[in-house]
C-alpha cells in the first residue's frame, strides 16, 4: 500500500492538528452535535489532517470555509479508510501531493497497512498496532522518497502512529530509524498521552526533521508552524 504526502506553501504561520476521529463516515457526519464539535475544532486551525474517514469528499459543507484534498482508500481488507487534509486557502497552497508506493498490495508484500499519503512536505500515517514497530520503522524511507522527489528537508510526519505501551515496547525502539537517527525530532514525548480512555499511551505523533468518545477515542494534536 501506499503513504500519502503534501506539499504546502504558508505565509507566515500556520496552526496544524493532527486528529483520528474514530469511524468517520455518513452515521457520524449526520450527527449535527457531533459535527459542530468537530467543526469548532477545525476552525482553531489552518491545516488539519482527519484521520479514519471513509467517506470518498469531504464531509463538510457550505458554509464552511475549507480547501480539502483527500487520499485514495487506503487498506488491505473490505475496510479503508482515507487521509483528509483540511486547510485555510487564505493562508494555505497546496503545491502538489502523492501516495507513497510500498509494495505490492495483493501479493501482500507492501509495508503500510495504509500507506502514507506525501505535502512542506507533511506525511500523515495510521499504523497498524499489530505491525507498528514494522511501519514506523518504514516511514524513514519514505522521508528518503520525499527528499528524492521534492529536494526538501522541511518534512513532517504526523498521525497515529500508534507508538506506545504494548504496541512499541522498550527495546523495540532500537529498530525504529526515526528514533536511532538523532537528526528527527519527536514532539510528542513518550510519557505523553493522547487517548481519551483510561490508558496512558502517546500514539498520536508529531515527527519533525531539521472532548468525548462520542467523536472520538484521541485527543487532537497540534503544533504551530512558523515559516
Amino acid at each position: 500500500m501506499k503513504n500519502t504526502c503534501d506539499q504546502h506553501h504558508v505565509k507566515h504561520y500556520a496552526a496544524d492538528r493532527a486528529f483520528n476521529i474514530k469511524s468517520f463516515g455518513d452515521k457520524k457526519a449526520s450527527n449535527t452535535t457531533l459535527m459542530n464539535i468537530i467543526s469548532t475544532i477545525v476552525h482553531r486551525y489552518d491545516i488539519i489532517l482527519i484521520q479514519e474517514h471513509v467517506n470518498k469528499g469531504s464531509p463538510f459543507h457550505p458554509p464552511f470555509r475549507y480547501g480539502h484534498i483527500v487520499s485514495e482508500p487506503l487498506g488491505r481488507s473490505s475496510y479503508k479508510e482515507r487521509y483528509l487534509f483540511l486547510y485555510r486557502e487564505n493562508t494555505v497552497s497546496v503545491v502538489k501531493s502523492y501516495t507513497y508506493d510500498d509494495g505490492c498490495e495483493p501479493c501482500g508484500t507492501d509495508t503500510f497497512i495504509r500507506e502514507p499519503f506525501v505535502n512542506f512536505a507533511l506525511i500523515p500515517q495510521h499504523t497498524s498496532p499489530s505491525s507498528a514497530v514494522k511501519e514506523v520503522d518504514a516511514l524513514y524511507d519514505v522521508v528518503a522518497d520525499v527528499r528524492n522527489r521534492w529536494n526538501t528537508n522541511d518534512i513532517v510526519l504526523l498521525g497515529d502512529f500508534n507508538a506506545g505501551c504494548n504496541y512499541v515496547t522498550g527495546s523495540e525502539w532500537q529498530q525504529i530509524r526515526l528514533f536511532t537517527d538523532k537528526s528527527f525530532h519527536w514532539l510528542i514525548p513518550n510519557d505523553a498521552d493522547t487517548t481519551v480512555s483510561h490508558t496512558n499511551c502517546p500514539y498520536d505523533r508529531y515527527k519533525q526533521t531539521h472532548t468525548s468518545i462520542g467523536v472520538s477515542d484521541h485527543f487532537p494534536v497540534e503544533v504551530k508552524l512558523i515559516g
